[in-house]
């Protein structure tokens, strides 16, 4: 369970209140929570998972020590029938499995993730190459945080945008979107669109709460 809040005597108040009800123990400030790794200084807090990153890696056993700079090339279209199939996909369901939950405090791997993700009912080789890929780059990247400062705003910024038709096995585009509480990215998604898009007219609309 996680306590927070900004009247430090409050939530030393609600922690009497459930000792008195619940064998617990206090375990101090925050620092560890279901592989998400929080630290805080004078300027704000960092969360990442770079001990999470280094079980995945040992978990896949890479033969190399190869990185690279970004977790997908550019433009790839992977087809359900690309390569040959897994004897054995158990391997490439967990890997992606792992990495939709280290999604959580890697916003970089999204979009590969999404898309790997399409194929875990049926992998093929080249599905799990690219698979290797991203895990590669989160090699090289594993020291990458997201940082929420103390001094951010509370003005709120959203960013989206969206690939037209460009599902090469059933023509549906791809939504994506990214949500900014100051400088403190608190959301992000990438998700198919449900419908076939038939036209690459985009309208844009203004709605005044």
């Amino acid at each position: 369970m996680i306590i927070t809040g900004d009247d430090s005597e409050y939530i030393a108040f609600v922690k009497a209140r459930l000792r008195d009800q619940f064998l617990m123990t206090d375990l101090g400030p925050l620092r560890y929570f279901l592989g998400i790794e929080v630290s805080s200084t004078s300027d704000g807090f960092y969360i990442s998972q770079e001990k999470y990153i280094q079980d995945l890696l040992a978990r896949a056993a890479l033969g190399d020590e190869r990185t690279v700079e970004t977790p997908m090339e550019l433009n790839v279209k992977l087809h359900p029938t690309d390569g040959d199939p897994l004897s054995d996909p158990t391997r490439y369901r967990h890997l992606v499995g792992s990495l939709v939950y280290l999604a959580v405090t890697r916003p970089d791997i999204s979009y590969p993730v999404h898309i790997l993700s399409q194929f875990v009912s049926a992998p093929t080789t080249v599905h799990y190459s690219h698979l290797l890929r991203v895990l590669r780059y989160l090699r090289g990247t594993i020291t990458r945080r997201l940082f929420f400062p103390r001094s951010s705003s509370l003005q709120l910024q959203c960013y989206s945008d969206a690939t037209w038709a460009s599902d090469p096995s059933d023509r549906r585009s791809l939504s994506a979107y990214c949500v900014f509480l100051g400088g403190s990215l608190i959301a992000w998604k990438t998700k198919k669109q449900t419908a076939v898009s038939r036209s690459s007219v985009t309208c844009y609309g203004l709605v005044d709460y």
